[in-house]
Formats: C-alpha cells, sequence, structure tokens
C-alpha cells in the first residue's frame, strides 16, 4: 500500500496537458447545462419529501437571430429563381500591341550611295585671235570694193577687187571671196557694153546708171527705152527721177504725172523715194502724190 505522504504529493503537471483538462472540463459542463435547461415534466412532492435544492445556474442558450434565417431564405429563393445565364461566347484575348513610335511611323527614306564627285574641268573659252597687220588691211580693202560693187558701179569695184588680190595673196579667205565679186563684176561690165536692143534692157542699164550718179547717162536710156515702148508706166517713173535729179522740175513733173496716170500704185513708191526729194518742194508734187482721187 502506499502511503499517504506520496498520495499527497501531486506531481507537476506540464501546461499543455492543464490545457487540454481544463478544456474537457468546460465541454463537460456546458453539455450538463444543457441537459439540466431541458424541462422534466413536474411531479408534486410533499413538503416534506422535498430536499433542499441547490439554485442552478441560470444559463441562457443564445437564441439565433432572426436576420440569419431571413438573410438564408433570401439566398434559397435567390438561388431557384436565378435564371440560367446565357452562354457568351468565350472573348478573344487582345493582345496588346506595341505603341507605334515616331520613328516607325516616318517612313524610312532611301539611303541614297554617295559617288565620288567628279570634279570636270572646264574648258576656258579664249579670247579670239586678234588679226594681223596684213588681215586688217584685206578686210578695210574689201569693204570698200564691195561699196562701190552695191552701188553699181562695176568698174570702179572690179579694179579695188583686181588690187586686193595681188596686194594681199596670202590672206587665203578675204582673197577668195574677192575673186567670186571680181568675176561677177566683169560678167556685168560685159552684158553693159553690149548695146541693148529691148526696151527692159535699157531700163536695167538706165537704172545701173541712176544708182551711180551718171544721171545723163541714165535719161538717154530711158527715153532710148521709152521709143520702144511708150506706154511703160516704170519707164516713166525713171525718166522723172533722172530729171528730178538734174533739176529739171517741169519736165520731171510732166514724167511723173505720165507714170501716175498710167499706174496709180506707183504714188506708194514716189512718197519715200528719195531720187524725187528735188520734185517735194512743188505744190504740184503734193497734189500728184498725196492728192486722194476718186
Amino acid at each position: 500500500m502506499s502511503s499517504p505522504i506520496a498520495k499527497s504529493v501531486k506531481r507537476p503537471m506540464s501546461r499543455s496537458t492543464s490545457r487540454h483538462s481544463s478544456a474537457t472540463s468546460l465541454s463537460r459542463k456546458r453539455v450538463l447545462a444543457g441537459r439540466s435547461t431541458r424541462l422534466k415534466p413536474a411531479t408534486k412532492r410533499s413538503p416534506a419529501g422535498k430536499a433542499p435544492a441547490r439554485k442552478a445556474a441560470k444559463v441562457v442558450a443564445r437564441k439565433p437571430k432572426a436576420k440569419s434565417r431571413i438573410v438564408l431564405a433570401k439566398r434559397q429563393s435567390a438561388k431557384t429563381s436565378k435564371k440560367p445565364k446565357k452562354q457568351t461566347p468565350p472573348r478573344r484575348s487582345i493582345v496588346a500591341r506595341p505603341k507605334k513610335t515616331a520613328a516607325r511611323i516616318i517612313k524610312a527614306k532611301p539611303i541614297l550611295r554617295r559617288t565620288p564627285l567628279l570634279i570636270r574641268k572646264v574648258p576656258v573659252s579664249m579670247p579670239p585671235p586678234q588679226p594681223t597687220h596684213d588681215e586688217a588691211a584685206a578686210l578695210a580693202a574689201f569693204e570698200a570694193a564691195h561699196k562701190e560693187f552695191a552701188r553699181g558701179r562695176f568698174a570702179d569695184a572690179r579694179n579695188l577687187f583686181r588690187a586686193l588680190v595681188e596686194k594681199f595673196p596670202a590672206v587665203s579667205e578675204v582673197t577668195a571671196r574677192a575673186r567670186t565679186y571680181l568675176a561677177v563684176a566683169d560678167s556685168r561690165l560685159r552684158t553693159e557694153m553690149a548695146p541693148p536692143r529691148d526696151a527692159d534692157s535699157l531700163y536695167d542699164r538706165g537704172v545701173i546708171e541712176l544708182n551711180r550718179g551718171e544721171y545723163v547717162a541714165a535719161q538717154e536710156l530711158f527715153e532710148r527705152a521709152l521709143k520702144r515702148e511708150p506706154e511703160a508706166a516704170h519707164i516713166h517713173y525713171g525718166l522723172a527721177a533722172s530729171r528730178a535729179r538734174l533739176g529739171a522740175i517741169d519736165t520731171a513733173l510732166k514724167s511723173l504725172r505720165r507714170a501716175l496716170d498710167l499706174q496709180p500704185k506707183l504714188r506708194i513708191r514716189a512718197q519715200r523715194d528719195h531720187d524725187l526729194n528735188p520734185l517735194r518742194s512743188d505744190p504740184e508734187f503734193e497734189q500728184l502724190v498725196f492728192a486722194s482721187r476718186d
């Protein structure tokens, strides 16, 4: 048998075991309290037989809240009243595209390959060579001979061209042109020396002499041409010009009147002809040339 001293000595309990024992005791008390709250059918006892009853601890059971019941009822009704949701097609996953930067928006310009610059030498325009002394003298002689040729003085032009060819044979370009004009002047002189037979040849010879300033020879040739063709207006006009140059105003106006009667269009020529300048101061000339005729 164990000694009474040993019974009174208790082993120290660990904290975990003490907590477990306290929890179990509390749960047992709650169970007993629940059982005691249940009412048993009352049986009348005699006051003598009643034992002194201990006052039971009032344990108030927690009533379930009304709100929780209402919420549960609403949830159940909502579950029953919910309509089946429409099946929506699954959304396509949208992949976020990278934002276009300024470098992507701007179109890349084509890179031009740089070609090596070729520096070309620009030919320097050289000034024209200055003519030599002989060339300048030959050109001056050619111009003088050409003026005589243009005036119809073929004899003088022939002599000048011939002297040019003999004096400047080294200037080939000028002498070649001079030989051409020399041949033309010789042919003209040959035709002039031959006696003209028709009125047109006499008229052409008279115009040549008039341009040369040989007014007397020109007057004779025009008069001879009129003997062959007395109704030729252009021959009467040439005779009037040669007489005006000689100062024979009356005879010149007479020849001009006859020419305008035969061909009125000659008035336009007479208004600007320098050979008729000696007649412009005469009022009869103004009447013949500028007066309008019906």
